[in-house]
This record gives structure tokens, sequence and C-alpha cells, in this order.
């Protein structure tokens, strides 16, 4: 657990250590969450390891509870400095706010990813409003009732077909995510019977326009604008890791119309230590969506029968901005697992 840790509150330290001193300091969170993170990976030989899958991690959870707490401080922290009336100069304030960025969609999400599947109320409470503050919290419905029920076929937004370029994978997962979580989330009240004040859309929705207008409130339209650009720069991470993560990879229908169970071969993985230790483990998606209620220090890796990617999953998400180089690097490894 100490490594997850580690990894995972040192990007608010160094970014909180930016805004107090500003000048070269300001840059630490960004070398940290790219260069550093990169470098670790590649140059420290570290084999992947599994651990005891029946074990028990209390401290996974407190970890959890602790960098919710710590993203809501970080983000307010970023809003602050960067439209706020300090003395950081236009680079030092520009460099907070992508390191804050890219925390929110490789950390905050992740964190944010583990606690909807908790089954304490309270936990998955925090988890959704986290997505909420970042404005998209209506991933919370989308992820549990809609891509884990359709992942790998057309029923679920977020999982892109073979040769799909990320921009027009985003452009259909945006809308089709929000829209198909609100029928899952509306047909579930309709069938408990429950008032439509209890639809968790309008915590989403309310919430992160509470949010833009407290920043706005807070640090006027600057506030406003900053924050909503955080958090779109964050959305960006979220859907560039369930591209990473499933393109190309479909269920087949069964002759009686029906989809294939979900299996190892349907999600990318990859065995890098310290971006997996970074992400909570997230790279070893295949064991989640097989066994989405196991804690994230235990998720299995398994080279055998998981696909793998050729590199990182934060590297591989920056080559997918580049749809001719992702397709290249890709497509015939997606179609070997077809």
């Amino acid at each position: 657990m100490s490594l997850f840790a580690i990894a995972t509150l040192m990007p608010a330290a160094l970014i909180a250590l930016g805004v107090a001193f500003g000048g070269a300091a300001t840059a630490l969170g960004l070398l940290y969450m790219t260069v550093l993170v990169a470098l670790l990976d590649q140059l420290v030989a570290r084999e992947a390891v599994n651990a005891d899958p029946q074990a028990e991690f209390p401290g996974s959870t407190a970890l959890l509870a602790v960098l919710g707490g710590v993203h809501f401080a970080l983000l307010g922290l970023a809003v602050w400095a960067v439209a706020g009336p300090g003395t950081l100069g236009l680079a030092e304030r520009a460099l907070i706010g992508i390191a804050v960025g890219l925390a929110s969609g490789q950390i905050s999400h992740p964190v944010a990813h583990e606690l909807i599947h908790k089954p304490a109320r309270a936990l998955r409470l925090m988890g959704r409003l986290i997505y909420t503050s970042l404005l998209i919290g209506h991933h919370a419905s989308a992820h549990l009732r809609v891509h884990h029920v359709h992942v790998g076929s057309d029923g679920d937004p977020n999982s892109p077909t073979l040769g799909q370029g990320f921009y027009h994978f985003v452009l259909r997962a945006a809308p089709g995510s929000f829209r198909a979580g609100l029928a899952a989330e509306t047909a579930m009240l309709a069938r408990a019977g429950r008032p439509v004040w209890r639809h968790p859309y309008l915590l989403y929705v309310g919430g992160g326009a509470g949010c833009i207008l407290a920043a706005g409130l807070a640090f006027g339209p600057a506030g406003a604008l900053v924050y909503l650009v955080i958090c779109i720069y964050a959305q960006t991470q979220i859907y560039l890791s369930d591209y990473v993560q499933h393109y190309g990879l479909r269920r087949k229908t069964g002759a009686n119309g029906t989809l294939d169970p979900v299996g190892p071969q349907h999600s990318w993985n990859a065995p890098h230590w310290f971006s997996s230790a970074l992400t909570l483990n997230a790279p070893r998606h295949s064991d989640h969506h097989v066994t989405p209620s196991r804690a994230y220090p235990a998720l299995q890796l398994r080279r055998a029968d998981m696909p793998m990617l050729p590199r990182p999953l934060p590297v591989m998400a920056a080559i997918a901005l580049f749809p001719p180089l992702w397709r290249r690097i890709m497509d015939k490894r997606a179609a070997r697992w077809a």
C-alpha cells in the first residue's frame, strides 16, 4: 500500500509547493506526472506482481478517502492559484492548471472509479461528488449501469470500434454516455417507484452548475473559465482512458442474440509498475471487468489471456491523440483478439 500512497499523494504535494514558491517549482507537478512517471516505468526494472486475490487490504479504502479529500482541496487551490490575485506569472499559472488537470484525470478519476464500486453509501457518494466536481458526474451512472453491462458492444458508447480515432470516439462517447446513463437511471427509478427528486442526475447537473457558480462568485468570470478548462482537460483524460483500455476489442453475439460474457480478452492492460501505482492499478483493467468488486491492490495481471499495451497507459493515451500513429501501433494488435 505504501507505493500506492506515495505515487498518488506526491503530485498534490508538488503542486502545492509550486503554488507556494512559484518559479521553477510550478513545473514540479507536471514533470512528475509526465517525465518522471515515464522514466520510472521504463528505466526501473520491476516485475509485475499479483497480490493474493483473497487478501484484505484495509488501508486501501482509507487511502481512497484521503485522496478524495485531496482532490477537492487541490481543485480549489488550482482555481485560486490560476484565476486569483496571486503573484504567479502567466506561465506559472498555466503549469499549475495543466498539472491539476492531469492529476484530476489520472488520479482523481481512478479514485472516484474505485469509490463508486464500494458497497458503503458514503463512499459511493464521495465518488459521485468527485465526478460531479469535474462536471462529468453522469460517468458514475454510465460506468456502472451501461459500461459494465454493455462493454465491448454497440450498446456502450465508451467502447471504441477498430479503426475509430479518438476525436471521433469522444464526440460520440461524451453525449452518448450522458444519455445512456440518464436512461438507465430513469428506468431504475421507475422500477423502484422512487420520487423524481431521488434521481442522481439532479446531483450531477445541479452540483456541476453549483461548482461553476462558486468559482465565478469567488474569482469572477476568470474563475469560472479556469474551472471549466481544468474540468474539460480532466474529462479528456477520462475519455482517453476508456478509449485506450477498450480499443477494438468486441464481444461476440451468440445465436440467441445475447452477448458473450465479459472476459479478460475484452480490455487492454499494462504491466508497468509506477504508472499502475499512480492510477491505482487501472491498467489491470481486464480483471476489474471480470471481478468488479475486487479491491484495486488485488487486481490480477496475466499476460497469457489478457491483451497487453506495448507502452504504459499514460504514454498510450498521449499516442491516441495522433490517430494515424495510434492505428499503426494498435490495429494489428487488436485484430489478433477479434
